[in-house]
């Protein structure tokens, strides 16, 4: 209850006046109504728009783990680097929304991603061929 009650303060009540203040300025701009049919992940792309996702960048600071360890040659890594290469800029930014729990880039690139727990966490592609299900992805991000 103690911790409970100390996240609502420090995440809420703490600043409950100025968030009310800048959620009135914002739904001046964007009435609330028009916000209704969008989810958090869709204000954001509407917000910060599409980023323009560098490949090159997103590869070079890709780690690899499990069997595709130090090796970033593996052919099932390299279809997935060919699949991702092919879509647009908003199949790249749902990919990355739904694989780290962002559509966007830092602005100093792939490097710099970010864990929810503030410490740089790389884009990690891990195989395991004893594992025989579909690809999943750590929205929590890089766990």
């Amino acid at each position: 209850d103690y911790l409970d009650a100390q996240m609502k303060y420090r995440t809420l009540h703490r600043i409950e006046t100025q968030l009310a203040e800048m959620l009135k300025g914002f739904y001046d701009v964007v009435p609330e109504p028009l916000l209704s049919v969008f989810d958090f992940q869709e204000v954001e792309l509407l917000l910060h728009g599409l980023p323009n996702i560098d490949m090159d960048d997103w590869v070079k600071n890709t780690d690899y783990t499990g069997e595709f360890a130090n090796s970033p040659n593996n052919k099932v890594v390299l279809w997935f680097w060919e699949l991702v290469r092919s879509f647009e800029q908003e199949q790249k930014a749902k990919l990355l929304q739904f694989v780290t729990g962002t559509s966007g880039v830092p602005i100093q690139g792939f490097a710099y991603l970010q864990g929810n727990d503030g410490n740089i966490r790389k884009f990690t592609l891990h195989g395991d061929r004893n594992v025989k299900v579909f690809p999943r992805a750590h929205t929590c991000f890089n766990r």
